[in-house]
């Protein structure tokens, strides 16, 4: 059913779904589209003896440091599932579906097949024998509940390959059909959104472009279509009410979402690959007010990295919540806060409210001990970090890399100045699950008696199997102080 609405962003078509389905995405051929060999993948309702429906399955390239072929498949759907995974060889003994948590268990099917079930969407990866780097990597949406036809009308681009008769700037939906749309005769590929107005990419749609959201407000970007190796996924800047949803970004060669000077934001059930150095997942400098919810980042530098002056951004940064995801940094850190800011002004800029809630990190592998932290709050350039809380944290076994990493810094490589203090962060429920990697000390250094580190709450915190009862075998300066371990 559609209906036509009217609202901040004029006129516009949304159907809704009217009954349970599942909806496989419409095939994407293209040269540059690469198809896993190793993995079918089909769904089908649960507790149905129905036709199995064959998803297309798709290689992401991941780990800078391996350019590992992972694979990775995705469907929507609003009702219990089955999913069945078939191999070409014999089927490893060793099968893990991560993260964990979800508690997601299997049953083989002769010697080439395995079978679970899905109550709910779900973010997973499953891993035969060991093997990280060539993993399916499986996305089980909710069916969307906004969707577009593509229907031409009054403020409607329907965008055909790059025809320059479509930049407009009063367009209020912008929409990418099912296949393949690499823009001709654009400066930095890069498409820019105006205020007031939808992106929409359809399931199936491969928009081989950026996504830049400038000085605009009143922007959506959504559907379950992909962004293709541009430049950068997403970017949004100087902007305000900004929502991002579905959208996968498949190994940009910079961020996946770069927020900067941007206030009421949301990202959600966005899923990125990446495989270059500085192919952070989503950095924020100078940001307020922004929620991420429910989004995987395989990165191959920082998954989260929350700054403040960087560039050409600047004026602190506030509250910023993320939730209900999962990480994996194949290099660097899983979540990184207060590394750069403006080292220029007298007494530099403050980032606080910050929340990171309900998160599974999959793996962190760092060789450089400065980016080794899962959770590092690293204050530089004369950043004052307070009221940075974790909570319900999950971190399966990581390659090489520290837990917890508190400093107050002064990183050549990087900053012009030591970092201010840092106050009051709390980690609690954290959980961290060891099977073979290698596991550094927590750490908590300040950097001198000026740029400390007072106030860090550390409740329920567990490492392989062990509840911390007090600082020993920390990393510790004489620069901090009220450290409580609960």
């Amino acid at each position: 059913m559609n209906k036509i609405l009217y609202g901040a962003l004029g006129a516009f078509f949304i159907s809704f779904p009217m009954q349970a389905k599942i909806l496989v995405y419409p095939r994407i051929e293209d040269k540059a589209v690469v198809d896993d060999g190793r993995y079918k993948v089909y769904v089908r309702e649960a507790g149905t003896e129905n036709a199995w429906r064959e998803l297309q399955v798709f290689s992401v390239e991941v780990d800078m440091d391996t350019r590992s072929r992972a694979a990775m498949a995705q469907f929507d759907a609003d009702e219990p599932v089955e999913v069945k995974v078939v191999t070409p060889g014999q089927m490893a003994d060793n099968v893990k579906i991560r993260p964990l948590s979800q508690g997601i268990l299997y049953n083989k099917v002769g010697e080439h097949a395995l079978t679970f079930r899905l109550e709910r969407p779900a973010k997973l990866s499953v891993e035969f024998g060991g093997d990280r780097m060539g993993n399916l990597h499986l996305f089980a949406n909710a069916v969307e509940t906004e969707t577009y036809d593509g229907t031409e009308g009054e403020g409607v681009v329907v965008w055909d390959g790059g025809s320059k008769d479509i930049f407009r700037k009063d367009c209020r939906l912008i929409y990418f059909g099912p296949g393949v749309h690499k823009p001709k005769d654009l400066p930095n590929g890069e498409i820019d959104v105006p205020s007031n107005c939808t992106v929409y990419l359809a399931p199936g749609a491969l928009v081989k472009a950026k996504l830049r959201v400038d000085r605009a407000k009143n922007v959506r970007i959504v559907g379950r279509g992909m962004l293709f190796q541009p430049l950068r996924g997403v970017e949004i800047t100087r902007s305000r009410n900004v929502h991002v949803e579905g959208v996968t970004v498949v190994n940009p060669q910079h961020y996946t979402i770069l927020g900067g000077e941007s206030r009421k934001v949301t990202v959600r059930n966005v899923k990125s690959f990446s495989s270059r150095g500085w192919s952070d997942g989503i950095d924020l400098m100078c940001c307020h007010d922004w929620l991420v919810d429910d989004v995987f980042l395989r990165t191959s530098d920082d998954c989260l990295a929350f700054y403040n002056h960087r560039w050409w951004f600047w004026g602190g940064t506030s509250n910023l919540t993320v939730q209900n995801s999962i990480l994996w940094a194949d290099v660097a850190h899983a979540i990184n806060v207060g590394g750069h800011g403006d080292d220029r002004s007298p007494k530099g800029e403050t980032l606080r409210g910050v929340r990171f809630r309900n998160i599974d990190v999959l793996n962190v592998d760092e060789d450089d001990d400065n980016y080794r932290g899962v959770m590092a709050v690293c204050a530089g350039d004369k950043n004052r970090v307070e009221d940075v809380s974790f909570e319900d944290i999950r971190v399966e076994d990581c390659e090489e890399a520290r837990l917890i990493d508190i400093r107050v810094i002064f990183n050549e490589k990087y900053n012009r100045e030591p970092g201010g203090p840092i106050r009051n962060l709390v980690f609690r429920n954290i959980r961290y699950q060891g099977e073979g990697g290698k596991m550094y000390p927590m750490r908590i250094k300040g950097y001198d008696a000026d740029n400390d580190v007072r106030g860090v709450l550390l409740e329920s915190v567990t490492v392989d199997g062990k509840k911390l009862t007090g600082t020993e075998g920390m990393e510790m300066n004489g620069f901090v102080s009220d450290v409580e371990v609960k």
